[in-house]
């Protein structure tokens, strides 16, 4: 306990510095708050107006969790197509790389048009956000594993679904968990983008739709908005990070690093 508290000390420490620079920089530069509120003004905003924030916040975490499992959930099987089949790889991986460079608006208003105004659409454009990272690092993955290892199974009769389960697949987790960590931090900024670029229903349309409702006339409660945002990813990131612990925990030794 005491080694995790020292080990995010920095952390801390670089937070609260950039917290004073920034609140000194409003005071003295004389910035309008409609520009640029200070950190004080943003905390009193996320104070007074946390229903409402929170609120549109679990709209957002849930497109955030349910869209990053559609993109785990078709990049794993994309990689996993492309590894085993070189004409796929030929065939699908430069499309993938291209599906990256799509501008979301522009295939925004036809997601409605095929799902309508529900949650669907903005799952597909997070999925389509995040599933790039897990299919490269996967794909790299398992071409790294030992060539010795699957050989040493053939030997031993192994089929080729025994091979991939016990020499590729676990050499491949650790980079496959990687490429996820990078896809759930994306996954945040991919929620905002499905939030802003498609038609929303309901009450509370989500965070990211907020902060764009909020920028112009509420610029304390657009940062505080944004604040939420950036801790929800930083948490999902390190509560990633210790899933890998516990999935692979060989990884963590091969890096050198500690619990």
């Amino acid at each position: 306990m005491r080694r995790s508290a020292l080990r995010t000390l920095p952390a801390i420490v670089l937070g609260a510095a950039l917290l004073g620079a920034w609140e000194a920089y409003v005071d003295l530069s004389g910035v309008e708050a409609d520009l640029l509120p200070a950190p004080h003004a943003v905390a009193s905003a996320l104070w007074s107006n946390g229903g409402l924030l929170w609120r549109n916040f679990a709209v957002t975490a849930e497109e955030v969790v349910l869209g990053l499992g559609l993109a785990l959930l078709g990049g794993l099987a994309l990689a996993v197509a492309i590894h085993l089949s070189p004409l796929l790889r030929r065939a699908a991986y430069p499309l993938a790389v291209g599906s990256q460079a799509v501008p979301i608006p522009v295939i925004g208003v036809l997601l409605v048009f095929w799902w309508g105004f529900g949650l669907f659409p903005k799952l597909v454009v997070i999925a389509l956000i995040c599933f790039f990272p897990v299919v490269v690092s996967t794909v790299d993955g398992l071409a790294a594993v030992d060539p010795e290892q699957p050989k040493l199974l053939r030997t031993l009769d192994a089929s080729r679904w025994q091979s991939f389960r016990f020499a590729e697949l676990p050499a491949a987790l650790p980079a496959a968990l990687s490429g996820a960590r990078i896809a759930l931090a994306v996954g945040v900024i991919g929620a905002f983008i499905a939030e802003t670029t498609t038609p929303s229903t309901g009450a509370y349309p989500g965070l990211g739709r907020e902060i764009i409702t909020d920028v112009n006339f509420q610029t304390a409660r657009a940062y505080a908005g944004t604040a939420m945002l950036v801790a929800f990813a930083i948490a999902c990131f390190y509560a990633l990070a210790i899933a890998e612990r516990r999935l692979a925990p060989w990884s963590i030794r091969t890096r050198g690093e500690t619990r």
